[in-house]
């Protein structure tokens, strides 16, 4: 009974320990960018880092609540910065709502996602790419290419 209140303290350093290197990586990935390193932007991309999935605009603004809120209009305009600039990329459900999640790298990367039909989650499947090989006729160019994957994901029973 009298360990309960030290295991959750424990959790609760062991969390800020995380969340201050993800602030760390955040950084860093924006200055490697020849950026400039605000608050916001450290503060989005560091509750990205710390995802296993891609989230929601509402979930991050979530993770970020603190003192220093950052306004809707300016989480969506760090949001764009972060897609604009290869930190974080964005894809759409098919409760076409835009989730976001950190890049593993600052390039511009095409790979697939899967998408949950029962919990809504969007997960990234960085190992599959999302590839054309095919010709496209004349006069098109090819930009970007989305795979999804629809289907249950491993923590939905």
């Amino acid at each position: 009974m009298f360990g309960y209140p030290v295991i959750v303290k424990c959790n609760l350093v062991a969390i800020g320990i995380n969340m201050l290197e993800f602030h760390k990586q955040a950084e860093e990935m924006i200055r490697n960018q020849g950026e400039r390193v605000t608050p916001g932007r450290v503060r989005v991309l560091a509750a990205l880092l710390a995802e296993k999935r891609a989230v929601t605009h509402h979930e991050i603004e979530e993770r970020v609540r603190d003192d220093h809120k950052l306004d809707r209009v300016t989480l969506y305009r760090v949001l764009d910065w972060l897609t604009e600039k290869c930190l974080a990329h964005r894809v759409v459900s098919k409760d076409r709502v835009w989730r976001f999640r950190a890049s593993a790298d600052a390039q511009t990367h095409q790979h697939a996602h899967f998408e949950c039909t029962r919990c809504t989650g969007v997960f990234c499947l960085g190992d599959l790419k999302a590839e054309y090989d095919y010709l496209l006729p004349t006069g098109y160019r090819s930009q970007e290419i989305e795979l999804t994957v629809k289907g249950i994901c491993a923590e939905c029973p």
